[in-house]
């Protein structure tokens, strides 16, 4: 039962030169697919890229007619179905799918690491053909694979000039601002301030350090919850651009949860003053903080951003403290 659930693998050293050019023919047909799948996905916001993507899926498919051509000749029409997952230790390539929100130079890599690993594979392959006119077509693939990189520059070359290049950096950079920094701006600016009046209020109410910390522990987390969902279910980032509803979620919560965990922590010290004037440095140090990531990521002058957020952080920071008292 166990061997139907697991296919079986072929060692690579037992197969032969038939199959060899079978494997290199999916493998090939593969990588062109990723290629035409990376150009898909780039094309909307990164056009430039997206051309040098077609271009190396168009170079597989020349890559593959050869090999078709190859195996056509040497063992007729009929191509043995065999693919990279049914021989063990064979190189396998990540889902596209994985692939939708990586940046442009990761995508890059991946393509190079790509290429790497069809050199190695035609090198090996070559060892084991005795054919003549294979070991060559497998030996000259190998060098254009292993060439790929110069091709890559090439078509970037042409595709990817200075004004090309700084747009798609400029839009590679947005997105980042979209999916990642405003969302986790806004979560932590709501942790950090939201928080303040009920962390506070109970401090000075009870007067008890350790009723305090659980007051802000559920505050942090349920705020972190809420903005999380609420962000993740604001839209689906297509239409505008703001990138994975998931990972803006994500971003939004777990730095609204950082944002009242930071004056919150302090209360587990018994001492109620010394936990007290902690968490009030650290209200301090988490203002000053948005303070500058507002001005370094969303251009907001320092000052007027040290205004804002000092001004309603003291106000709550305020409130939390005269209602605890009252």
């Amino acid at each position: 039962m166990f061997s139907r659930l697991v296919a079986p693998r072929r060692d690579f050293s037992t197969l032969s030169e038939k199959e060899i050019l079978a494997l290199a023919i999916s493998a090939e047909e593969e990588d062109g697919r990723i290629y035409a799948a990376y150009a898909d996905r780039l094309r909307e916001d990164f056009p430039a890229s997206a051309a040098i993507f077609e271009g190396m899926a168009e170079e597989e498919d020349t890559h593959r007619r050869r090999l078709i051509d190859r195996y056509s000749e040497r063992f007729g029409p009929t191509i043995v179905p065999l693919r990279r997952e049914h021989v063990r230790g064979f190189f396998t390539r990540k889902p596209v799918w994985l692939m939708a929100e990586l940046d442009l130079d990761t995508v890059r890599g991946q393509a190079r690491e790509m290429e790497q690993d069809a050199a190695r594979f035609y090198a090996e392959a070559a060892k084991r053909t005795s054919d003549a006119e294979t070991r060559k077509l497998l030996g000259d693939l190998e060098r254009a694979e292993r060439g790929h990189e110069h091709t890559a520059a090439a078509l970037e070359d042409a595709h990817l000039g200075a004004d090309a290049r700084d747009a798609e950096k400029d839009a590679a950079h947005r997105r980042f601002l979209l999916t990642y920094v405003q969302p986790g701006l806004a979560g932590l600016m709501d942790g950090s301030i939201s928080t303040l009046a009920p962390i506070f209020a109970a401090a000075f109410a009870t007067g008890d350090t350790w009723s305090t910390f659980l007051v802000g522990l559920a505050a942090s987390v349920g705020a972190g919850i809420s903005m999380g969902m609420t962000e993740a279910a604001s839209d689906d980032g297509r239409l505008t651009g703001r990138g994975s509803p998931l990972k803006r979620g994500l971003a939004s919560g777990v730095m609204t949860t950082l944002g009242g965990l930071g004056h919150t922590l302090p209360y587990l010290i018994a001492h109620f003053w010394t936990a007290t004037s902690i968490a009030m440095a650290i209200v301090v140090i988490e203002l000053w903080v948005i303070a500058w990531i507002q001005k370094r990521f969303m251009d907001t002058p320092f000052w007027r951003a040290v205004t804002q957020v000092v001004l309603g952080g003291s106000l709550v920071f305020a409130a939390g403290i005269l209602i605890g008292s009252a």
